[in-house]
């Protein structure tokens, strides 16, 4: 169904191609998973196969795309639009209605499909991708999860042959994530599609992969079954990873299959002892107090009357479905968004009284609390990356190489490496976009910095890096929350676990005690070595490390 012969790409003011003699074939009714770091090519191997690659990101294209017989050279995207469907990284970028139910419509309407048709699997796509509640919304209205499932369903309402998908999973939380994935998978199984899907949280989908095309980051792609692929891929699920550190044989890529061939290491974990709970953040001051906070939008309450005390040195976790009032309460602590009730104190480090972000300068308000918002692209606005990153600098009072602290673009060769002065930030992935506003932001070194999903995006490497700048800035006595559906980048990074639902608090409590008392919330290594309390790989390695250094 699709075909890659001896395929390169070279976008214009790159020297090395993207992606160079790759041949890769994805047969009818197969799902292939495609896996790599940030910025490695991913997204233009996806282009590629609808020809937005290179009709309309220019370039060159060398060899030969083929999708149902089609060449992508002497097809452009209109011209595929009946055979692949595209869900791009940046939901709300492609959309071209104003509601639900209607972007659900347009792509049949432009394939003219009749009226009847149409109606039918409106109707069918609402109810698998649970969205019949939404169809009279405005789309800016929905949250991000709940754009992510109407961009999908709008492009399942048109029956294509082809599904690409890029990171269709990023912004919705674990039950959601899964209800879209068990909808690809039928649509897999029972009719035939094809799915080509990229995706960096890989511990939701590769179960359900056939196939793994991985980008080791020179242009090249590896490709084959998903237990022999990942045996030397420098990313994988924890699962996986675990599965390595075990030495088990076939490379488990489910937790059910990962817990029959994980009593052995059970047996010799138990014999050890258990390892720490993670620090509770308890010991710090207080630095942030919210005190009955209330966000309305129109006629819907978003945020409830909520308290929250936030203490130095803290990593919390914000976690709840697509839609509980996540993003509202972070827009509303930092001052910005709408809040038609409660109050905000940030103590500040001068030893001044302390102060309600919404009732102070722009200027002031970013040394109190720090926003990276879901939609990063929202604050770039110059026209290269050293640019944004000067200019953050300036503001932060940083100057270039300076001993006040990490510049921006220290900050962002942790969590991104590799990203040129030059380049248009536009121009960036998501993921590379995203790393860049985090430099923005966390150069400031605000008190209490909030990141609203700030590992969509991201790779692997990248959210270590992430979580070792999050941990650095507890250590300096800030406060940190990062919203997040990321369960696995929790158990790496969070002291503390607060979960919303309806607008209101549900769960607070310490990470090891409220994540893994979820089924929908705990990591894969959780539930593995379940009763055991392990939440990561890197405890299981320390655990066994110990033990043979004590032999």
């Amino acid at each position: 169904m699709i075909r890659f012969d001896r395929v390169g790409v070279v976008y214009e003011g790159h020297g090395a191609p993207v992606l160079r003699e790759v041949d890769l074939h994805v047969p009818e009714g197969e799902l292939c998973l495609v896996v790599g770091r940030t910025g490695v090519g991913k997204s233009t191997l996806l282009g590629a196969v609808n020809g937005l690659v290179p009709h309309f990101t220019g370039g060159t294209l060398r060899g030969r795309v083929t999708v149902d017989g089609r060449d992508t050279a002497h097809h452009p995207p209109r011209e595929l639009a009946d055979v692949v469907g595209v869900v791009g990284q940046d939901p709300l970028a492609g959309f071209v209605t104003d509601t639900v139910e209607e972007e659900l419509a347009y792509a049949m309407e432009q394939l003219a499909v009749p009226p009847e048709v149409m109606r039918k699997r409106v109707e069918e796509t609402l109810d698998l991708l649970g969205l019949a509640d939404l169809r009279h919304r405005a789309l800016h209205e929905l949250s991000g999860g709940q754009q992510q499932r109407v961009a999908i369903g709008s492009v399942l309402t048109a029956h294509p042959r082809v599904l690409v998908l890029d990171e269709p999973t990023s912004a919705l939380d674990p039950t959601a994530a899964e209800e879209v994935l068990a909808a690809i998978t039928r649509l897999v199984h029972d009719l035939g599609v094809t799915v080509l899907l990229a995706e960096h949280r890989l511990e939701r989908v590769v179960q359900y992969a056939d196939r793994v095309a991985y980008l080791p980051g020179d242009g090249t792609v590896v490709h084959g079954p998903p237990a022999e692929v990942f045996r030397h891929t420098a990313i994988a699920p924890p699962v996986v990873e675990l599965g390595r550190l075990a030495g088990w044989r076939p490379l488990p890529l489910s937790v059910r299959d990962a817990r029959r061939a994980a009593a052995p290491l059970r047996e010799s974990l138990a014999a050890r002892p258990a390892p720490a709970p993670r620090r509770g953040g308890a010991e710090g001051d207080t630095v942030l107090s919210a005190e009955r906070i209330v966000v309305r939008y129109g006629p819907v309450t978003a945020v409830r009357e909520v308290g929250l005390e936030l203490r130095a040195g803290q990593v919390t976790a914000l976690m709840g479905r697509n839609g509980s009032g996540k993003s509202s309460l972070l827009w509303a602590l930092q001052g910005s968004g709408p809040r038609q009730g409660g109050s905000v104190r940030v103590v500040r480090e001068d030893g001044r009284p302390p102060k309600d972000p919404k009732r102070v300068t722009a200027a002031e308000a970013r040394r109190l609390v720090g926003l990276v918002p879901q939609t990063p692209t929202d604050l770039l606005y110059l026209e290269s990356v050293a640019q944004e990153l000067a200019q953050s600098d300036l503001e932060s009072g940083r100057g270039p190489g300076g001993e006040a602290g990490p510049t921006a673009r220290r900050i962002l060769d942790r969590l991104a490496p590799g990203i040129p002065d030059d380049t248009h930030p536009r121009d960036l992935s998501e993921g590379q976009k995203l790393a860049l506003v985090l430099a923005i932001q966390l150069a400031a070194a605000p008190r209490v910095v909030l990141l609203d999903e700030p590992t969509r995006g991201l790779d692997y490497h990248a959210k270590e890096a992430l979580t070792g700048i999050v941990a650095a800035l507890a250590a300096e006595g800030r406060t940190v929350v990062v919203s997040t559906h990321d369960v696995e980048f929790v158990a790496s990074a969070a002291d503390r676990v607060v979960v919303m639902a309806e607008g209101e608090i549900v769960a607070d409590g310490r990470t090891d005690e409220v994540i893994v008392a979820s089924p929908t919330f705990a990591p894969q290594v959780a539930k593995i070595l379940a009763p055991l309390p392990y939440l990561t790989v890197h405890q299981v390695t320390v655990a066994l490390e110990s033990a043979g250094a004590a032999r």
